[in-house]
């Protein structure tokens, strides 16, 4: 049975309590004293003396009540405490001021590959390799810069918190160690959180639909994929939904630009580097993209930008899954799933030398094309109304409204910058019109009606109907915004305003 006394102190009560007991033959095994409480635990005695043992401590002075509790506080303690240590992912350890294991949790007996029992004792130099990590760790007053160490073959990210007694003496230290993937698990987390799936893809036109369900059939594939498109277009939409539509959807996804970096800023960026690879250069090295993503995804951005020399470290990790860091020697794996993007055509460039076919071959395995704005017309009004809401939300003012001239040339504009130009066009009316209409002269287009129709090649025609429709629907798109009335664009063009109107209705455009 245990029991809770509560009671005045003074010197001598507690042993008066331990005597009532002993006396009456109860061997008391466990005793914790923390005033005005003091627990005890002694397995032989039973309800049945209880009242009898309870009178005796009633009557010890200062005594004020004893009653029956299921647990000791200190055994409370430990029960969570391992409960805690047991529910970290993270391997953690507690050293003494020696630097020997006092402490370690599941995991951490897991990295090293050892009992728990059998990690206690253990030196941190010997559970790291590191001949000097211990004498760091005292001369740092136990608090280490967070630093590379490697714990059973494996790198680890170290971190240090030390431990003080009530008088400020340091009793140690307690050390998490963070695998790589595991912070790119939080780090995607907090880079990512807004990013959605393929409701994020905005557009109701056909070559959208297309293109959402055969990105969707393509994310459940674990297979490279290369994402085509025009600058704008939003490749990166198509992959962020492509990898929350996979069965890594909750796994690490990061992004690379590989035009946004130098080559050697983007090798160490990708693959990391080893301890002292290079003059500034952190003591203990540094993960890569690849090593953050395991398990997860990795989106390549503009593949085409990436050396020749680089390209040969990522076929290489395309074909078997291994790689180095800068500087390294050591073998490291990392299941990946590579998307990459590109809005040049990597077969002239293949032709040219500038980019290997071999790695084109492994890239290409799946492939979606999302198309330029200017081929789903129908998506520019939608897409205008929902980036018209957003900066009118964003620039906390009363949603405003497109006059027919303003959507007269969105619909007129060839939207070479894509969905990205025609969101900055929306936020640029917003921002420097207060109108509550937005017209054409807000928008700061370029006047369409002085711009030919666009060019027809003769290798994308297919019949004389299709050139004939394609030339008439540019040439109303161009006129309508200078003659935004059927009768008027009918007497420019010598026709009835009937007609007009017939052909607005056929290609989409507001009349």
């Amino acid at each position: 049975m245990r029991l809770k006394i509560e009671f005045v102190d003074r010197v001598g009560i507690a042993q008066e309590i331990l005597a009532v007991l002993a006396c009456r033959g109860f061997d008391v095994i466990a005793v914790e004293v923390d005033p005005p409480h003091i627990h005890l635990e002694a397995p032989a005695l039973q309800p049945s003396a209880l009242a009898d043992v309870d009178a005796a401590l009633s009557a010890i002075p200062g005594v004020r009540q004893a009653r029956q509790v299921t647990m000791l506080p200190g055994a409370r303690r430990r029960l969570y405490l391992d409960a805690l240590l047991a529910s970290l992912a993270d391997p953690v350890l507690a050293v003494d001021a020696q630097g020997q294991v006092v402490v370690a949790n599941a995991a951490a007996a897991q990295a090293v590959g050892l009992p728990e029992e059998r990690l206690s004792g253990m030196s941190l130099d010997q559970l790291t390799g590191d001949a000097d990590l211990t004498d760091r760790l005292v001369s740092h007053d136990y608090r280490l810069p967070v630093g590379e160490v490697h714990v059973g073959g494996q790198p680890y990210l170290l971190e240090t918190v030390a431990l003080h007694e009530s008088g400020g003496h340091v009793a140690g230290a307690v050390l998490t160690l963070h695998a790589p993937h595991r912070i790119g698990e939080r780090l995607s987390a907090l880079q990512n959180y807004s990013a959605g799936g393929f409701e994020t893809i905005l557009g109701r036109s056909t070559a959208i639909r297309h293109l959402k369900q055969r990105a969707a059939r393509m994310a459940q594939v674990d297979a490279p994929l290369l994402i085509r498109g025009e600058t704008g277009t939003g490749k990166e939409l198509v992959a962020h939904a492509c990898h929350a539509g996979g069965r890594r959807h909750e796994q690490p996804f990061f992004a690379l630009n590989c035009a946004a970096l130098p080559e050697n800023l983007a090798e160490s960026e990708l693959f990391g580097y080893a301890p002292g690879a290079f003059t500034g250069a952190l003591r203990g090295g540094k993960p890569g993209l690849l090593e953050l993503a395991d398990g997860g995804t990795l989106f390549l951005d503009e593949i085409s930008e990436m050396s020749l020399y680089l390209q040969a470290k990522l076929l290489r990790f395309l074909n078997d899954g291994s790689f180095r860091r800068v500087g390294g020697t050591r073998e490291l794996k990392a299941d990946v799933r590579i998307i990459s993007a590109t809005h040049r055509c990597l077969e002239d460039m293949v032709a040219s030398g500038t980019f290997r076919q071999d790695l084109l071959f492994r890239l290409d395995v799946l492939q979606v094309v999302v198309p330029p704005l200017r081929e789903r017309t129908e998506d520019i009004l939608p897409l205008a109304q929902i980036f018209l809401q957003r900066a009118c939300s964003q620039a906390g003012r009363p949603l405003a409204r497109l006059s027919r001239a303003a959507t007269a040339a969105l619909q007129a504009n060839p939207w070479r910058g894509n969905v990205r130009q025609l969101q900055n066009v929306m936020f640029r009316a917003v921002t420097m019109s207060d109108a509550a209409v937005i017209d054409a002269d807000d928008l700061e287009l370029a006047d369409a009606s002085t711009t030919a129709p666009q060019e027809i090649s003769d290798d994308s025609v297919t019949s004389l109907e299709e050139a004939v429709s394609r030339y008439e629907r540019a040439l109303l798109q161009q006129l309508w915004p200078k003659y935004p009335s059927t009768r008027r664009l009918a007497e420019r063009l010598g026709t009835s305003h009937s007609t007009i109107a017939m052909r607005l209705r056929k290609y989409g455009i507001p009349s």
